[in-house]
């Protein structure tokens, strides 16, 4: 199953698995997701960037513009936990992605400068209770009035991936889907 629409990647390392999987997607970039930011290891940010550049794959770094310039990623990830501005960039070439969980959330992250925006939680996931969880027709009707790209995110596996088909969403962010996890 090759998946066609831009995929998002969220990993705090690279490991076999994800390596052996990363083929059946297209339009895929990568999005450095640490465990923990405050022992980031250098060498494992290095290892992954060459990673991507051999692969052809789009690496992001989340929440440190400085750091995305440091390790010269092609984007910056901005969590729906970051409400800081960036009035001026120095690097124009990069790229900037967030999440929002709400309406009000989009318009910080539209503000911040956020070419595409995914919205969480489209599916349920262990994360967040049931009562959050958004469903494709609430996903659709909160995303309908947005300027910015959709993205899709929480939740997505390879049993509901055709329910995100009939969003508005032109991509997706994951974890589970890549370890062929249902």
């Amino acid at each position: 199953m090759i998946i066609k629409i831009n995929s998002y990647l969220f990993i705090g390392y690279l490991n076999e698995n994800i390596d052996k999987n990363i083929n059946k997607f297209k339009n895929l970039s990568i999005i450095f997701n640490p465990e923990n930011e405050n022992s980031i290891n250098c060498h494992d940010i290095k290892i992954l960037r060459n990673y991507c550049k051999t692969k052809r794959i789009k690496f992001f770094y989340k929440n440190n513009i400085k750091l995305a310039t440091q390790y010269k990623a092609d984007g910056v990830y901005l969590s729906s936990d970051n409400k800081k501005f960036y009035k001026n960039l120095g690097n124009k070439k990069l790229q900037i992605i967030g999440t929002a969980h709400s309406q009000q959330e989009y318009f910080v992250k539209y503000n911040q400068g956020c070419a595409m925006v995914m919205l969480s939680p489209l599916f349920f996931n262990k994360k967040y209770p049931k009562k959050r969880i958004l469903g494709v027709i609430k996903f659709n009707l909160i995303t309908r009035s947005w300027v910015s790209k959709v993205g899709a995110l929480g939740g997505i596996l390879r049993t509901n991936l055709k329910k995100v088909y009939t969003t508005s969403a032109n991509s997706i962010g994951f974890i589970r889907l890549i370890n062929n996890q249902t």
